[in-house]
C-alpha cells in the first residue's frame, strides 16, 4: 500500500464523526487529552468540525472559513448570522473527463447533516450533498489560512487561502469589506490537464421576508449583475425597509474569465441542477443578466485553464460586499430643552459607506489595491509568527486577534470606534463598547492605538455627564444619552489607566492634555461615590463586570482605584498639573488594601452594608437584585446577594494586573500580588471539572475539561447566593491570570492555564477562533493580547522613547512588538537586547532591559 494511500486510511478512520457517519460529536478531553495537546499546529480529522476562521474588515462585517475550505456564518448586513451558510461554492472540472468535478471541500462535518435547524428536511438549499474532496487539512497563520485538499485519484492537488487585509497602524487598510480566496492547483499527474475553476452563488444577499409576509406577496427587488471580472449580488431596497440594500460582489482577474449572470429559473431545486450540470461538464460561457420575467437566482464564474506536469496555477476571488444603510440605534436619548424640538433620528451607518458609494467602488479600489495589501498583510503576518514565544501562547493571541474581524466590532462613518461584547446568532450583545469588559482587551491599543483611543475620546467625552458620571454602554451612533443606571466602578477607572496607557503608546501629550480635565472629573466623581469618606478604598455599593454590585471593599475593585489613582498622579505631574489629594488617598488605600483586605493568602472583600450612604441593598435597584422574601431572609444573615466575601476571586487583583499592562507600574506590594495570583492558580485551577457543580452557564467549560474558575472558597465562607457568575469559566480572565503569572515569574503554571483554555478550543467541539462568553467573539478574550507582553516584558514608551525589556523567562529570545508608529521583533539575542524594525519606525533613546536570571 503506498503511503498517500495508507495516510488517507488512517486519517478517513480519525475522521468519521466528520465524515457524518452517524457517530455523535466527540467528548470533551481529558485533563490526559489536554495534557498531550499540541498547539498551533493545523487542524485536520476532528479536529475540522468546528473550525470557522474570520475573514473581514474592522467594523466591516465577516464571512467565515471553515475547516473543510466551505464559507459560513456569512455576516455582511452589519450584524452576526451565525447560522448563515448560503449556497456558494468554489469547484474545479476536468474537461473532457466525466466524474472528475468536485466542490473545492472537504467533507461535510456530521454536525450539519444532523443538528443544524432544518435538519430533518433533508438540507434543501445547501450543496451537501455534491461530490468534495477526501481529506482537508486547515492551517492558521492569522490573518492567513490555507485549507489543502487532496483526494486519491485526483490529478490535481487543491489548496485555498484565506485572507483579509491587516495591517497594523492603518485602521483604514485593515477596515475594508473585502475577503480573499486564493485557490491553489498543482498537476500531480503525469498527463497535461485541461480545467475549469468556478465559483457559483445563489443570490444570497436577499433578506428572508419579514415575519407576517403574506405567500403570495411579490419578491423583493433583487438581481444579479455585472462586475469586471464577475457578478454582484444585489438586493434593493423598499420604502419601508431602506436596510435591506446591500451588494456582494465575486471577481477574478483573468482575461479568460466567462461570467454566467443568471441562473437556469425554476421550481424545487431547478436552480442548482442546472449549475452543477455546468460545473460537471467544464463549462465556461457568458450569459448576461436578465432583464425581464423575474430575477435570476443566481450566478458562476468561470476560468479555465491548462497545467503541464508539475505546473501550478493560483486563482484569485476576490470577494467585497456594500450594506450602507441599517436600523442599528442604541441608547436613550436626554429630553429636548423645554420648547426645542426632539433631535432627529439617526442610525448607525458603517465606516466604509462614507468612503464608497457602492459596491462596484468597493470592488475597484480591492482590484487596484490587492497585490499592496497582501505585501504589507503579508509583511505583518511573518513577523507577528517569527517568534520563540510558546506555541499554546502564539495560539491563543492569534486566535483572538479575529475577534477585530468579526461583528462584535464596527465602525461608525466617522472612523470612531463602536463594540458589543459578543454576537449573538443573529444580534449584537451587550451593546455600548461596555468599558468593564473591554478593560480586559489588550489588542487594538497596540496594533491599532488612534483606533483605541476613540473608544477613551467617547468615554469621556459624549458617555461623561457634567458629573463625571460615564454611562458604561455607548449609545449608537455615538452620541450623549440619559444617564439613568450606576457607573461601573471597574470601567470608570480602569479608563483612565488606559488613558495613560494610550498616552504612552501614542506619545501624544496634547492628545492626553485635552482629556485631562474630563479624566480629572471622572475621578472625583468616583471618590465622591465610591469612597466618600476619603479612605482610599472603594465601600460603597459598586457595580461591575459580573452585572451586579459589591458592597464593601474589596481587592478587585479597590485595585481599580488604586491604578487610577496612581495614573492621574502621574499624568498630573506630566502635565504640570499636581493632584495631591489623589496621592494622599493613594497612600491611605494602599496601606489599608495591604492590610485590611489582605488574608495573608490573597486579597479579599469585606461585606458591608449597614453604616454605608446607601443604607438598604432591597431598595438599591440592580439587574435581577430583586429581594424575595426567601432573600430578605439570606441578607440579615449573610449580607446583600451577589458578593464574594472571604472568596479566592481570579480578579481579585485585577486593577493591579491593568496597571502593569497600561505602563502604570506596580501599585500594590508585589509580594501580595505574587501570593494572590498564585493562589488563584492553586484553588481556581481545575484539570477536571467533572465534580464540579456549576447552575449557573455551563457550556464555557464543563465536564473532563480544564479550565480557571471564577472564584473558589477554599477556607469556607462561601455564600449561599454569590455573585452571578462564580461557578463560570471565561477565557478573558484565564488570559489575564495566566499573563499576570508569567509576568510574576511564574511562567510555569500561567502555560497550564493558557493549555487548558486552548484545548477546550480545539475544533472538535468548539470553534478555535471564536472563544465565546455572553456571546460569540467575545471582547473580553482580547486579554490573551497580554501574554506578549508578559512573556517578553516588551512595553515602548513613546512619550520618552525607552523601550522597557524585563522578560519572564532568561535567555535569548525573539517575540512581535507594535507601537503606535511601526513594528518589528523585540528579544534578546546573544544574552543583548534588541529591536528589529520590519515597518514604519520606533524612534528610540534607549533599552531599559531588566536581566532575569
Amino acid at each position: 500500500m503506498n503511503s498517500s494511500r495508507r495516510d488517507f486510511l488512517k486519517l478517513s478512520a480519525a475522521a468519521l464523526g466528520t465524515l457524518g457517519a452517524g457517530r455523535a460529536d466527540p467528548a470533551p478531553p481529558s485533563s490526559a487529552a489536554t495534557a498531550a495537546k499540541r498547539f498551533d499546529v493545523p487542524y485536520e480529522g476532528v479536529r475540522l468540525n468546528r473550525v470557522a476562521f474570520p475573514l473581514g474588515g474592522i467594523g466591516a462585517g465577516m464571512i467565515c472559513l471553515e475547516g473543510t475550505g466551505a464559507l459560513s456564518q456569512v455576516s455582511v448586513r452589519n450584524r452576526p448570522d451565525v447560522e448563515n451558510e448560503p449556497c456558494a461554492f468554489a469547484a474545479i472540472a476536468m474537461s473532457g473527463r466525466k466524474g472528475m468535478a468536485r466542490v473545492l471541500e472537504g467533507p461535510v462535518p456530521g454536525w450539519k447533516l444532523f443538528g443544524m435547524r432544518g435538519a430533518a428536511n433533508g438540507g434543501a438549499g445547501t450543496s451537501y450533498g455534491l461530490p468534495r474532496f477526501a481529506q482537508a487539512r486547515f492551517t492558521a497563520r492569522f490573518p492567513f489560512a490555507t485549507v489543502a485538499l487532496t483526494e486519491p485519484g485526483f490529478p490535481l492537488h487543491a489548496s485555498l487561502t484565506g485572507w483579509s487585509p491587516f495591517v497594523p497602524g492603518d485602521a483604514d487598510a485593515s477596515s475594508l469589506p473585502v475577503a480573499a480566496l486564493e485557490y491553489r492547483f498543482e498537476n500531480t499527474s503525469g498527463e497535461t490537464v485541461e480545467a475549469v475553476f468556478s465559483y457559483n452563488a445563489k443570490n444570497f444577499m436577499v433578506p428572508p421576508p419579514p415575519e407576517g409576509t403574506p405567500p403570495n406577496a411579490p419578491p423583493p427587488p433583487q438581481a444579479v449583475r455585472a462586475a469586471p471580472g464577475g457578478f454582484v449580488l444585489w438586493a434593493g431596497a423598499t420604502a419601508d425597509r431602506p436596510w435591506d440594500e446591500g451588494a456582494f460582489v465575486a471577481a477574478v482577474d483573468d482575461p479568460a474569465v466567462r461570467v454566467n449572470h443568471a441562473w437556469f429559473r425554476g421550481g424545487w431545486w431547478d436552480p442548482l441542477t442546472m449549475a452543477w450540470e455546468d460545473v460537471a461538464r467544464a463549462a465556461c460561457f457568458d450569459r448576461p443578466p436578465v432583464d425581464r420575467d423575474g430575477p435570476a437566482p443566481g450566478g458562476s464564474l468561470f476560468v479555465p485553464f491548462r497545467l503541464a506536469p508539475g505546473e501550478s496555477r493560483t486563482v484569485a476571488l476576490r470577494l467585497c460586499w456594500h450594506v450602507p444603510t441599517t436600523h442599528l440605534r442604541e441608547g436613550t436619548d436626554p429630553a429636548p430643552a423645554p420648547g426645542a424640538p426632539p433631535a432627529p433620528v439617526t442610525y448607525y451607518r458603517p465606516w466604509y459607506a462614507g468612503r464608497f458609494p457602492d459596491v462596484l467602488s468597493v470592488a475597484a479600489a480591492w482590484r487596484e489595491q490587492y497585490g499592496r495589501l497582501r505585501e504589507r498583510t503579508e509583511a505583518f503576518a511573518r513577523c507577528f509568527h517569527d517568534s520563540s514565544l510558546p506555541p499554546e501562547v502564539m495560539e491563543a493571541v492569534a486566535a483572538n486577534l479575529s475577534i477585530l474581524k468579526s461583528p462584535t466590532v464596527l465602525r461608525q462613518t466617522d472612523g470612531r470606534l463602536w463594540a458589543w461584547e459578543g454576537c449573538g446568532d443573529d444580534a449584537g450583545c451587550c451593546y455600548g463598547s461596555c468599558t468593564h469588559v473591554w478593560n480586559y482587551a489588550q489588542a487594538t491599543a497596540h496594533l491599532f492605538p488612534a483606533l483605541e483611543r476613540t473608544l477613551r475620546e467617547t468615554e469621556f467625552g459624549p458617555s461623561q455627564d457634567a458629573r463625571g458620571h460615564q454611562a458604561f454602554r455607548s449609545a449608537l451612533p455615538i452620541r450623549p444619552q440619559v444617564h439613568d443606571f450606576y457607573a461601573a466602578a471597574d470601567g470608570q477607572l480602569g479608563g483612565i489607566m488606559k488613558v495613560h496607557r494610550d498616552w504612552r503608546i501614542s506619545g501624544d501629550t496634547a492628545w492626553l492634555r485635552r482629556l485631562w480635565p474630563k479624566v480629572r472629573q471622572s475621578l472625583d466623581y468616583c471618590i465622591e461615590t465610591w469612597d466618600p469618606e476619603g479612605r482610599g478604598w472603594v465601600e460603597e455599593p459598586h457595580h461591575n463586570t459580573y452585572d451586579v454590585e459589591f458592597w464593601g471593599p474589596d481587592g478587585m475593585c479597590t485595585s481599580f482605584y488604586l491604578g487610577a489613582l496612581t495614573a492621574a498622579v502621574k499624568m498630573g505631574e506630566a502635565l504640570g498639573d499636581p493632584v495631591p489629594r489623589y496621592g494622599a488617598l493613594l497612600a491611605a488605600g494602599r496601606r489599608r488594601m495591604e492590610t485590611e483586605l489582605f488574608d495573608g493568602e490573597y486579597f479579599i472583600q469585606k461585606i458591608e452594608w449597614r453604616g454605608l450612604r446607601a443604607r438598604n441593598p432591597q431598595t438599591y435597584a440592580s439587574y435581577g437584585g430583586n429581594y424575595s422574601p426567601e432573600a430578605e431572609a439570606l441578607l440579615q444573615r449573610e449580607g446583600p446577594k451577589y458578593q464574594y466575601g472571604t472568596g479566592c476571586l481570579s480578579d481579585g487583583v485585577l486593577g493591579a494586573w491593568i496597571a502593569q499592562v497600561c505602563g502604570v507600574g506596580p501599585v500594590l506590594d508585589p509580594a501580595k500580588v505574587d501570593s494572590h495570583v498564585r493562589a488563584v492558580h492553586r484553588h481556581n485551577f481545575k484539570t477536571d471539572l467533572s465534580a464540579h457543580a456549576n447552575p449557573q452557564r455551563p457550556t464555557y467549560a464543563c465536564g473532563r475539561e480544564g479550565g480557571l474558575l471564577l472564584c473558589t472558597w477554599p477556607k469556607g465562607g462561601a455564600l449561599s447566593l454569590p455573585f452571578v457568575y462564580s461557578n463560570e469559566v471565561w477565557t478573558g480572565i484565564e488570559y489575564q491570570v495566566a499573563s499576570h503569572l508569567i509576568m510574576t515569574g511564574r511562567a510555569d503554571e500561567g502555560l497550564e492555564i493558557v493549555r487548558a483554555c486552548r484545548a477546550r478550543y480545539d475544533g472538535r467541539i468548539r470553534n478555535p477562533f471564536d472563544e465565546y462568553e455572553c456571546g460569540h467573539w467575545y471582547a473580553r478574550a482580547l486579554s490573551s493580547y497580554a501574554l506578549l507582553q508578559a512573556w517578553s516584558g516588551a512595553r515602548y514608551d513613546a512619550v520618552e522613547q525607552v523601550l522597557h525589556l524585563a522578560p519572564a523567562i532568561p535567555g535569548d529570545f525573539r517575540c512581535f512588538l507594535s507601537t503606535a508608529t511601526g513594528y518589528g521583533t523585540v528579544g534578546v539575542r546573544g544574552g543583548e537586547p534588541f529591536l528589529d524594525v520590519r515597518s514604519g519606525s520606533i524612534p528610540l533613546q534607549r533599552i531599559a532591559y531588566l536581566r532575569r536570571e
